[in-house]
């Protein structure tokens, strides 16, 4: 018999969830530019601008922990949904219909933002909404079902996808990494001595995996403009040779007949698999804070998680068994990544709902209650129509150098206060 009483809704949870899409919102403030420009501060600037940004390939900054912990999150709030619905006496066809209608629109609507600015859709699925929503039903499945399946379900992802992998034959000579998106010789110099890997952890290298192979066959089942080919021609023969006399090779993936061949930032659509698992992680970490433990238990249990998470996967890369790719979710990133949410999680579940230190996370809670709002409207361009309407001059305040932070903050703070009139009128869209 369903519960009456709803499930308690933790401000914690929508305060991570709130940071988490202050962060992807904040990429407006441009910090990269101000480094650059500043003359003040320059290190401080540097070190905002590297951790607002993804690493090449291999590590970890503060910015690729957006996505995880936004699928993390989505696995948390699985629980509470399902209890919730089940308080209002919903049944379980109309709450296995619900989730799958949510997993479609989740890739739609990944889809449709995806093609903003494009001349046709753009058939691609390596975005955060697409690849929550691939693997969303089976979450819901899991979820449905005994408590150890999300962890057998889980540790299965993570060993088929590494063995996935590892059987991957290793390129039979070296790659020149101009045809993998590195558009110069200089580039392509840089990124091979900084990022490519070699010997075992090889399997894992960028465009040259199991996950590339995949996207050559099934990314091409979809239309693709036929103008492409031109516009790929029309940009290789217009551009001037680099320093070293060879031809950047310019909007690379197509190929001279316009199909797909390669992600340029190594961004691979079965990326969704290991999704799921960082998912699972999010789903027995909500079934633990509903459990009838206490406070101090709950978090003791996160911190361990946490510990053991960031520790295996940083020694599966360390040992090159399997290297720290956020853009291929490789396991050990699953396992890495994922012990940064458990301690997120058993922070801000700590100082919010056990401390009972909650206004100062109000501004978060305004994101966090509208995730999917948020995510649309870091889509949207204020800023054009900022510098249109009030001029340059108006955001330099502080000089021209500061100019993009200043106009940046201004884009923020208006979304937020959509943000923050939809909280005050209880307008919540959710999927």
């Amino acid at each position: 018999m369903a519960s009456a009483t709803p499930p308690q809704r933790l401000s914690s949870i929508d305060t991570y969830r709130g940071l988490v899409m202050f962060l992807m919102l904040a990429e407006v403030l441009r910090t990269g530019i101000v480094a650059s420009r500043a003359t003040c501060c320059k290190s401080f600037w540097e070190f905002l601008a590297y951790q607002q940004s993804h690493v090449q390939w291999v590590g970890c900054t503060l910015h690729d922990l957006i996505q995880p912990s936004f699928s993390f999150l989505v696995g948390v709030a699985l629980p509470f949904s399902l209890a919730n619905r089940a308080s209002s006496g919903q049944s379980q066809l109309g709450l296995a219909l619900h989730a799958l209608w949510r997993s479609i629109l989740l890739i739609a609507l990944g889809i449709f933002l995806g093609s903003l600015g494009q001349r046709q859709t753009s058939f691609h699925f390596q975005d955060t909404l697409s690849q929550i929503g691939m693997g969303y039903f089976a979450l819901f499945l899991i979820g449905k079902g005994p408590r150890w399946l999300a962890w057998v379900v889980c540790a299965a992802i993570l060993v088929g996808y590494w063995t996935l992998f590892a059987l991957y034959p290793l390129p039979a000579e070296p790659i020149d990494l101009r045809t993998m998106g590195q558009k110069t010789m200089a580039a392509n110099a840089d990124f091979k001595a900084r990022n490519w890997q070699e010997g075992f952890a090889g399997h894992w290298n960028i465009n040259a995996n199991a996950a590339t192979q995949y996207d050559r066959w099934f990314l091409n089942l979809f239309p693709r403009n036929p103008r492409d080919k031109q516009k790929k021609l029309d940009n290789v023969e217009a551009v001037a040779k680099d320093s070293t006399g060879q031809t950047p090779i310019l909007d690379p993936g197509l190929d001279a007949d316009g199909n797909h061949v390669f992600n340029t930032g190594g961004y691979q659509t079965l990326n969704f698999i290991p999704t799921l698992a960082t998912m699972l992680l999010g789903l027995i970490t909500g079934r633990l804070l509903r459990e009838d433990w206490s406070d101090y238990a709950k978090i003791r249990w996160l911190v361990l998680a946490g510990v053991i998470g960031l520790g295996s996967g940083w020694l599966l890369g360390a040992l090159g068994i399997c290297p720290v790719v956020k853009r291929i979710w490789t396991p050990s990133w699953v396992l890495f990544s994922g012990g940064w949410c458990f301690l997120f999680t058993a922070g801000f579940f700590w100082i919010v709902d056990v401390l009972g230190y909650k206004s100062w996370a109000f501004p978060l809670i305004v994101i966090g209650m509208n995730s999917i709002t948020a995510y649309c409207l870091a889509r949207v361009d204020l800023a054009t129509p900022l510098l249109r309407h009030l001029g340059d001059d108006t955001f330099e305040l502080f000089g021209w150098a500061y100019q993009p932070i200043v106009l940046g903050a201004t884009v923020l703070l208006l979304r937020w206060l959509i943000l923050y009139w939809m909280y005050r009128n209880r307008v919540f869209i959710r999927i």
